[in-house]
């Protein structure tokens, strides 16, 4: 049972985390892993509640289960695929080796890949340590040298005996008159002809890991694929021509040509189609327990909002009128609202937020806005709070930089109901933080939670019953909001204000730096101000921090005090304070890492220069050109660029020229780079696709989510034949969570 403890701990119900460290059975002992364990970790795990079903237990033991898959080969699985037999089965080869081709040695051309036919000749050992032992065959036409370095004469001599024929498979490499195949792929016996002439699957690998045990692995992962139950209409399967699951997967791990590595392969296209089901099942799933969740209607008298309606300087475009009338529908509904607001870079999310939060004040009760830094939190408060003065209401700010006697006056008022609306960060959702009557919760820049935070975050900050809208500044792909915010309703701004006023995207080269420095200091005199961005190194805070303070040591040598710098490392305090300062016009140019890159908004800042260029998506160099240009004067964006360009990196430059609307932007980053990295860098709020490409599968996903709706309309609890089958691919692709939404539990 010592195993089955380890099990339990490890999986596969590690992820309704089955604890066994605490102390009753001791630390949890390196498992040695045997099939017939499987059946005694069955009746254990069928003994406790709400687990995968059990024809499924096996499917997420560990890799290191395996016969021959000893802990160092299993640490490097894990590390390239996953830790568990499932990991395997989505780990899909990404080419192909084809050992079909076998010609003569005298026709084998130089770099091919060759399965041949020889007699083994001779051996020659190697005469030192560093040069090769040699083992010299022929097939009539010619001749084929075997070249093994570090080689293990008695191995070879077994495996290639004097004067026998065997068949050899590997890469023919031409040198002067000879023919040499270095460390032939494999060797085997005449008998063994066929099996050696075949098409092999060639997967990804890690350092340390070669193909030859991963290969096996997947094979033997393979042997053990469970026959689970058909959760497709039989009818969509046969239209399109698709296997079942398993057979699919067969197929998959079994490429005959280049043509089945793509995505539109019957076999992926398959195996993609399920994963988005599942994806779309659970979200739908999540949206239907939102819908049946007991709400509030909220519904003020419009007198707070007319006032702020009447007293702006421009006239609401028709998406924002669109997308108020949208989220007062939702809020006037008995129903819970969860609404996605998702617009372009100045397409004013921010009024719409305030007047939604307007509502839930004229009705009486409370509203809060969540940001995900301090200085837009501050920044929002800034904005807001003249407004909320004005018609008589009370506005706070809480960030995790208030202490003390004023945190304590501010979390009291927040409970006796005499603060109106609450701004501030992840911090208003804390422990101690009590709202008298919390009706409508915005939370901006949702995009870097994914769908489970935003549940999290709605049953901690919002309660059981208050509103919610979810607010991004990062235009996405139609299938990416399926997919990240499927569980929501979407309202889209997609019209930017009358009268603003381009921003003029121009290129360069980084040769040319000196002249943009020169530019800079022109630009300051004539009194405008300037963002220079630097370089995204790689994902590191640390190096990008580098790269900041040398261009910012360089540009205060050429402009004096007139420079400063900001990057998240900062403590709050001095972060506000350099943002204070360029904003108020006492410095006029400040030099940053991608801190500055979603809300920060200062509308006399014009310039905009981004260096390394190359390095950023599309969506990030959108969202850094959106902070300039946001007043009455012209913006300027500058990218500069390290030649030379790849296709992708110009064809970037070439679209931020082109175009300032960015839904075009993100669906050409979408189509450039893929979703993993659509937002920039990659964010947690998109789901990690193994099998689908959201790209590719773009038709897919849209019968997935119109199958997801269908199969809920007409069996809500997952109960019917199909229903169960559904939640085994709920639980084969972990959206385990959502089977806990079902009605029926």
């Amino acid at each position: 049972m010592a195993w089955v403890r380890y099990s339990l701990w490890r999986s596969p119900c590690h992820d309704h985390r089955t604890t066994w460290s605490n102390g009753r059975y001791g630390a949890p002992p390196v498992p040695e892993i045997r099939s017939r364990d499987v059946a005694c970790l069955a009746v254990v795990c069928a003994r406790i509640s709400n687990m995968r079903p059990e024809i499924l237990f096996s499917t997420f033991a560990p890799v290191s289960g395996l016969p021959g898959v000893g802990p160092r080969i299993a640490k490097l699985i894990e590390k390239v695929a996953g830790p568990r037999l499932v990991d395997l089965y989505w780990h899909l080869p990404t080419q192909i080796v084809d050992r079909r081709y076998s010609p003569s040695l005298a026709r084998a051309p130089d770099g091919a890949i060759v399965t041949v036919t020889v007699v083994v000749e001779r051996h020659t050992p190697a005469p030192g340590k560093r040069l090769p032992y040699k083992v010299f065959c022929s097939d009539g036409s010619g001749q084929l040298t075997l070249v093994f370095f570090h080689a293990k004469p008695d191995y070879l001599q077994r495996a290639l005996p004097v004067g026998e024929e065997r068949v050899v498979s590997g890469r023919i490499r031409h040198y002067g008159d000879e023919v040499q195949i270095t460390h032939p792929d494999h060797i085997g016996t005449a008998a063994e002809l066929d099996a050696l002439k075949a098409v092999e699957p060639v997967y990804r690998l890690t350092a340390g890991l070669t193909a030859r045990p991963l290969q096996r692995a997947v094979r033997l992962t393979l042997d053990q694929a469970p026959d689970l139950p058909e959760w497709l209409e039989p009818q969509f399967v046969s239209g399109r021509r698709w296997q079942g699951w398993k057979d699919a997967l067969l197929a998959a791990h079994a490429p005959e040509s280049p043509d089945d590595l793509e995505p539109g392969n019957p076999a992926r296209e398959r195996l993609a189609y399920d994963e988005l089901l599942a994806n779309q099942l659970a979200l739908a799933l999540v949206r239907e327990s939102v819908r049946r969740g007991a709400g509030r209607a909220v519904s003020g008298d419009s007198s707070l909002r007319k006032q702020v309606v009447a007293s702006l300087p421009y006239s609401l475009t028709s998406a924002q009128e669109r997308a108020l009338e949208e989220i007062w529908k939702d809020m006037a509904s008995p129903a819970r609202m969860l609404r996605l607001l998702q617009g372009d870079v100045g397409s004013g999310k921010t009024i719409v937020a305030f007047l939604a939060m307007l509502n839930a004040v004229e009705s009486g009760a409370q509203a809060a806005l969540m940001a995900p830094t301090e200085v837009l939190a501050q920044q929002h408060g800034d904005v807001l709070t003249p407004l909320c003065a004005e018609l008589g209401i009370r506005l706070a700010l809480l960030t995790g930089r208030e202490k003390g006697k004023f945190r304590r006056e501010t979390l009291a008022d927040l409970e006796a109901g005499d603060i109106d609306i609450l701004v501030g960060t992840h911090a208003i959702f804390q422990e101690g933080v009590a709202f008298s009557d919390l009706a409508f919760a915005v939370i901006d820049e949702q995009h870097r939670f994914g769908v489970h935070q935003r549940l999290a975050l709605t049953a901690k900050a919002a309660g059981a019953r208050a509103n919610l809208l979810v607010m991004t500044a990062t235009p996405i792909p139609r299938t990416l909001t399926m997919t990240a915010y499927g569980d929501m309703d979407v309202s889209q701004l997609d019209e930017k204000p009358p009268g603003r006023i381009p921003v003029d995207t121009r290129a360069m080269p980084l040769e040319r730096l000196d002249e943009v420095v020169q530019a800079v200091r022109r630009a300051v005199g004539d009194g405008d101000r300037v963002y220079w961005v630097c370089p995204l190194v790689e994902e590191s805070d640390v190096i990008d921090i580098a790269a900041a303070e040398a261009r910012y040591a360089a540009l205060a040598g050429n402009l004096g005090n007139d420079v400063a710098l900001l990057h998240g490392r900062m403590k709050s305090a001095e972060k506000d304070a350099h943002m204070s300062r360029f904003a108020g016009g006492e410095i006029s140019v400040l030099v940053a890492t991608t801190v500055i890159e979603v809300g920060v908004d200062v509308p006399e800042a014009t310039v905009m220069v981004v260096e390394h260029a190359e390095r950023f998506g599309l969506a990030q160099l959108h969202q850094l050109r959106g902070r300039v240009g946001r007043g009455d004067r012209q913006g300027r964006c500058l990218l500069l660029y390290a030649a030379p360009l790849g296709d992708t990196a110009r064809a970037r430059i070439r679209i931020m020229r082109e175009t300032d609307d960015g839904f075009r932007i993100a669906e050409e980053d979408l189509r450039l780079r893929g979703a993993g990295e659509v937002l920039g860098t990659r964010q947690s709020g998109l789901p990690d696709f193994r099998l689908a490409d959201v790209g590719a599968h773009e038709e897919l996903m849209l019968a997935a989510r119109d199958d997801a709706k269908l199969v809920l309309e007409r069996d809500p609890d997952l109960s019917s034949d199909r229903g169960q089958a559904l939640r085994a691919l709920l639980y084969l692709f972990e959206r385990d969570a959502a089977v806990g939404y079902l009605r029926s539990g």
